[in-house]
Order: C-alpha cells, then sequence, then structure tokens
C-alpha cells in the first residue's frame, strides 16, 4: 500500500471518530473520542507530507488532555498556543501553513475558555480552517471529515439549544398570568 493511499485510509478513520465526537451533546464525551480522531489526522497529515497540520494535529492531542484537566487555566492555555505556534515554526514549508495554524490556535482557545454551545460555534471556525487544510494536502478522508464535523456540529448546537432550560417567567413561574 502506498503513502498516500494509507493517509487517505487514516483520514477515513479520522471521519468516522469525528462524526461519533461531535454528536455527542456532553463536552467530556466530545473531547474524549477527539483525541483518537487527532491521533488519526496527525498521521494522515504525516503520511501526506503535512508537517505543519500534522504536527499541531499531534498537538492538539496534548491540547484534548490538558483541557479535561486544566479548563479555563490561562496559564496552560498560553502554553498550548506558545507551543503551538513553536511546532509550527519547526516545521513551516510556507505561506499555506498558516491555515492549520489558524486551526490549531483557535482551537486552543475555544476548548479552553470556552463551554457548549460557545465552543462549538468557535470550532466550527476552527473546523473551516481545517477544511482549506485538507483541500491543499489532498486528503479526501479529512476533508470530508471536517465537512461533516461542520454538519455534525451544527446539528448538536441546535440539539443543545432546544433542551436548554426555559426562562422560569416562560413556564408558568411567579409573575405569569394564570
Amino acid at each position: 500500500m502506498t503513502q498516500p493511499l494509507l493517509g487517505q485510509l487514516v483520514g477515513l478513520v479520522a471521519l468516522g471518530l469525528c462524526i461519533a465526537g461531535f454528536a455527542h451533546k456532553r463536552d467530556d464525551r466530545l473531547l474524549l473520542i477527539l483525541i483518537f480522531a487527532n491521533v488519526a489526522f496527525a498521521a494522515q497529515f504525516f503520511l501526506l507530507g503535512g508537517w505543519v497540520a500534522g504536527a499541531i494535529s499531534a498537538l492538539i492531542v496534548l491540547r484534548i488532555v490538558l483541557v479535561r484537566r486544566y479548563k479555563k487555566s490561562w496559564p496552560v492555555m498560553v502554553a498550548m498556543l506558545a507551543a503551538t505556534l513553536g511546532v509550527a515554526g519547526l516545521t513551516w514549508q510556507g505561506p499555506l501553513d498558516m491555515v492549520p495554524l489558524l486551526a490549531g490556535l483557535i482551537g486552543t482557545y475555544a476548548m479552553f475558555m470556552l463551554d457548549g454551545i460557545p465552543m462549538r460555534l468557535m470550532l466550527a471556525v476552527g473546523a473551516g480552517c481545517w477544511v482549506l487544510a485538507n483541500y491543499l494536502s489532498g486528503s479526501v478522508g479529512a476533508l470530508l471529515a471536517e465537512s461533516l464535523v461542520l454538519a455534525t456540529n451544527a446539528v448538536t448546537i441546535v440539539r443543545i439549544y432546544r433542551d436548554r432550560p426555559l426562562p422560569q417567567s416562560w413556564q408558568g413561574g411567579p409573575g405569569t398570568p394564570p
């Protein structure tokens, strides 16, 4: 099996993991599944020669592990932003590498500082960057994965929005007419 073909197959594995992750309404389940998806994305990008995207995807695994323990920690987030810039600098090949770098920076802020719908909206912006990075790297599986992540994420945002508690004034509470 050739390296590009193997990269495409690994991208399809990442596709399945991303769909499973973004279908969860619980942030902790989403993050756990994204650990495995990003291992697959890193392998796929390395197999296709996308060194910055591969390095940032590998770093995302660490970011997710840290987010699960240090949510809302500015020092840990700043360290991850610096690490993202560092691995991008070490593996930089040209201006197109700005796309996965931007995706990594956006995702870092979203995962550390946001929750629920705001986190998913910011991750959608990052996913848009990854769609472009996948297109530029020629990865069909990862391009499909990120496109479906955007769609699945949008559906989950709607589900979370519909499941939110209604304000007391809408529930026939005090101050509402009988």
